[in-house]
């Protein structure tokens, strides 16, 4: 298949939930709020995952807030 033929962006489904996709640098993203609404069932996946960011930096692991950023979807 040519590479101009795949598509660059779709919508993933994991336990009926849409996880939102799309190919950066020749590498499948993600989208981390849409993969954490899906794990906790939490009305405020945003919320939830800012949480969690702060909860790790707090215990030692800066990388985690460094190295990710935010792509549009």
């Amino acid at each position: 298949m040519n590479s101009r033929n795949i598509e660059t962006t779709k919508i993933a489904l994991f336990k009926g939930k849409k996880i939102r996709k799309t190919i950066h640098n020749n590498e499948w993203w993600f989208s981390t709020i849409d993969v954490v609404e899906a794990l906790t069932d939490t009305d405020r996946p945003r919320k939830y995952w800012s949480d969690l960011k702060t909860k790790l930096f707090k215990e030692g692991y800066v990388e985690v807030s460094e190295k990710i950023g935010q792509l549009k979807l």
